[in-house]
């Protein structure tokens, strides 16, 4: 089985231009985009069967929104970093998000620079508080 380097992606936004623009931005740097969902509900689904390595999470979405998703899935699966989307960005929802767990934010409207350097950044820290320092 060839083991890919490529950091495996879950999208979750009601909105599916947004999902598509970011499927684009993100396979166009060596992102494996390995499944999309449409709301709270489909994207613990998905996270269940999929293990991604990170998920792009909008928060204002139908049935589950994405702050009640980021809990549920901090819970279960510690080890997933998360990068909340908004096109609202509250002082509540943010401050929720990162006490929640969050490791990144995507402001809507957003451009292909600004979401690889905060998904590249969440993941670099993520693996920096998970991985041992071996410079010893």
């Amino acid at each position: 089985m060839n083991s890919s380097s490529l950091q495996r992606v879950l999208i979750v936004d009601d909105n599916d231009l947004m999902r598509t623009l970011l499927r684009t931005i993100l396979r166009s740097n060596r992102y494996e985009v390995i499944g999309e969902a449409r709301n709270g509900v489909a994207a613990l689904e998905l996270v269940e069967r999929l293990r991604p390595d990170i998920i792009c999470l909008d928060i204002l979405m139908p049935e589950i929104g994405g702050l009640e998703a980021l809990q549920t899935i901090r819970a279960t699966h510690p080890e997933i970093v998360v990068v909340m989307i908004t096109g609202s960005p509250s002082v509540d929802n943010v401050r929720e998000a990162i006490q929640g767990g969050a490791s990144g934010f995507i402001i809507k409207p957003f451009n292909a620079g600004k979401v690889l350097n905060t998904v590249s950044r969440a993941w670099q820290s993520a693996r920096r508080l998970t991985t041992p320092d071996e410079s010893g």
